[in-house]
């Protein structure tokens, strides 16, 4: 190799090197993908003078493709070709083991293969659409009201504009419980709740009263005044009442003694729209329009200081549900600006989730046979969701509503939920069912068609 082609190859070790510019490696071969026997070929048939074409055709190798076929049917012939054996093949089936040398235990292995790997849950069946649709006019479209509950004795009382009304899901039928002054245009029904007893309902007005009435005689056996603004929260615990208003106080009433009130509660700064007691009575939750939840409990209710002031959310918390199945576990739920279901530890006040479900919530209630939470929402979905807990993956979607879904209650066997919306109807989901909801009694009558509607009415 001259010294041109070597400078070329190798570069000038003595020519000026660029500042900061590295001079590239020399280039090395790969042979790693060459033929071997193509390039002897090729080598033999370049190097062989014209008298020698017979003796490089003699020792020249075969075509690639040739070459190739012939590898291949060397290796799936069954005697090799040339006397060799297949490749990659066994002569003979592997021997039988000996005998009295079989596995005992093989079929309890066997048995066992799957046990520890778990099976994917699925979820149960929702129905996606309401078993029963009533009318209900004049329902209130406002957020603040709790119009709605469903007692003991498997009867709902709505309260539509100045009058409430009993449905009796047993019978279907309908009876005129109480109605507001006709004299006074202002008032109205601004909340019911049912006594734990099933006999007896409080109604808060308008006009700032709250009436105790015997549903079994409908009279009223009872008026407890005390609030100077609407009361449209209302918890029952034994024969203690607490009433929420919108003179932004909490009253509490015993109804047995003739000076009812036993405690004024002064925490919140705007309307109170949510209260709720534990199943156990010895904790009261309430939720305000001033974006606060306040745990009370027997102690501090008596001297009118909160056990726990929660300021996570971001609008009024007017929807609040206790856990059946752990004590001190509360899910509350924000209105427009929050959106969001938050669940606390009440003995600590220790927010333990928040999930933004990206729609006001209206309303909340627990599964009482699963591990499940229904919420009711306004703007902008309207719908109805159900959550797994405490994953709170989304279970199902229940659509039908055509305006916010502001309240809903619970059957007293815990497998039906009714929801009362701004659309002016009442529809009822059968979407709590447990294992053994096939033995529970259902709603008579229970299609949601036109005659339905027409047949059960609040008109």
């Amino acid at each position: 190799m001259d010294a041109g082609r070597m400078l070329h190859r190798f570069g000038d070790e003595n020519a000026p090197k660029t500042p900061g510019k590295a001079r590239p490696d020399r280039f090395i071969p790969n042979r790693s993908a060459l033929d071997l026997d193509i390039a002897h070929y090729n080598l033999v048939k370049e190097n062989a003078n014209a008298n020698d074409l017979d003796l490089a055709a003699e020792v020249a190798s075969p075509s690639k493709e040739e070459y190739k076929k012939q590898l291949a049917s060397n290796f799936l012939s069954q005697d090799g070709g040339a006397g060799n054996a297949k490749i990659l093949a066994f002569k003979s089936k592997a021997p039988e083991p000996p005998a009295g040398m079989e596995n005992s235990a093989r079929g309890v292995y066997t048995g066992n293969a799957g046990a520890g790997v778990k099976s994917k849950k699925t979820f149960r069946h929702v129905p996606s659409a309401p078993e029963r649709i009533l009318d209900a006019p004049e329902l209130i479209d406002d957020y603040y009201l709790n119009l709605i509950d469903w007692g003991s004795t498997n009867q709902v009382a709505v309260a539509l504009g100045c009058t409430v009304y009993l449905w009796n899901a047993d019978s279907g039928d309908i009876q005129q419980l109480c109605q507001t002054d006709p004299n006074n245009s202002d008032d109205y029904v601004t909340s019911v709740q049912w006594g734990q007893d099933g006999k007896h309902i409080a109604v808060g007005t308008n006009d700032a009263e709250v009436q105790i009435w015997d549903v079994s005689r409908l009279k009223q056996v009872r008026t407890l005044k005390g609030h100077n603004a609407r009361v449209g929260a209302l918890a029952w615990n034994g024969t203690q009442l607490a009433t929420g208003s919108r003179d932004n106080t909490v009253m509490m009433h015993d109804v047995r003694i003739r000076e009812h009130r036993t405690a004024t509660l002064t925490s919140h700064s705007q309307e109170v729209c949510g209260l709720k007691w534990a199943p156990s009575g010895n904790q009261l939750a309430s939720g305000g329009n001033d974006n606060l939840l306040h745990i009370w409990d027997q102690n501090s209710i008596g001297n009118g200081t909160h056990l726990h002031r929660l300021d996570a959310h971001q609008a009024a918390v007017k929807a609040l549900a206790w856990c059946p199945f752990q004590s001190n576990l509360l899910a509350s739920g924000g209105g427009t600006a929050d959106r969001c279901i938050k669940f606390w530890n009440t003995n600590t006040g220790a927010l333990l989730n928040s999930v933004d479900t990206h729609s006001q919530v209206c309303s909340l209630q627990w599964n009482k046979h699963e591990r499940e939470l229904l919420s009711s929402h306004g703007y902008s979905q309207n719908q109805l969701c159900l959550w797994k807990y405490p994953t709170m993956t989304k279970m199902a979607e229940l659509t039908g509503h055509s305006a916010r879904v502001l309240h809903m209650a619970q059957s007293p066997d815990g497998t039906t939920v009714v929801s009362a919306a701004a659309d002016e109807t009442l529809r009822f989901w059968k979407c709590f069912s447990d294992s053994d909801a096939g033995k529970a009694k259902k709603l008579k009558d229970g299609a949601s068609d036109s005659s339905v509607l027409r047949r059960f009415n609040f008109r």
